[in-house]
């Protein structure tokens, strides 16, 4: 009996970690297999992208001046957040910024954020391995999919100030 439960432990982790998310179903997406959508939506939409070796692709749209945030740092950002079709999810209203740490956002915000200095500005092209993968986002309110699972995301940031 403790085999077929060591067994069975074992065959649960396995499967586990196959790579697909047991409340989805779904295979987290590679930053390469997204690139070819994420350098379309570039092209389409006349971003000169540098690519990160973690597969963002960014365009420095003003570097900003003084020093840059990191992990412990709470920043104040303007930003707009689309899907790759256009179709927005969040934003910050007028000059009304958003503080958050930059501790509990996304991987992406986390990489790219940090290229910035004070009153900088980023375009950024975040694969979904660094967004929200398989899990997605749904609407609190309504349960409606707001970021369907493996998305890329773009981003448009302006660093307003941090500390």
């Amino acid at each position: 009996m403790k085999y077929f439960v060591l067994g069975l432990i074992m065959a649960t982790t396995i499967v586990a970690g196959c790579g697909k998310t047991a409340e989805t179903g779904c295979t987290p997406a590679t930053p390469a297999s997204e690139r070819a959508a994420m350098v379309a939506y570039c092209s389409a939409n006349n971003i000169n992208f540098t690519e990160h070796s973690s597969g963002i692709l960014y365009e420095i749209i003003a570097p900003g001046v003084g020093g840059s945030p990191n992990l412990s740092s709470t920043v104040n950002a303007l930003y707009v957040g689309r899907l790759l079709d256009g179709r927005g999810f969040d934003s910050t209203s007028g000059n009304t910024t958003a503080q958050f740490s930059l501790a509990n956002v996304i991987q992406g915000w986390q990489i790219g954020i940090p290229i910035l200095k004070a009153g900088g500005r980023i375009k950024m092209v975040i694969p979904s391995s660094l967004a929200y993968s398989c899990v997605g986002v749904k609407d609190n309110n309504t349960g409606a999919v707001v970021i369907p699972p493996n998305s890329p995301l773009f981003f448009d940031v302006t660093l307003v100030s941090f500390r």
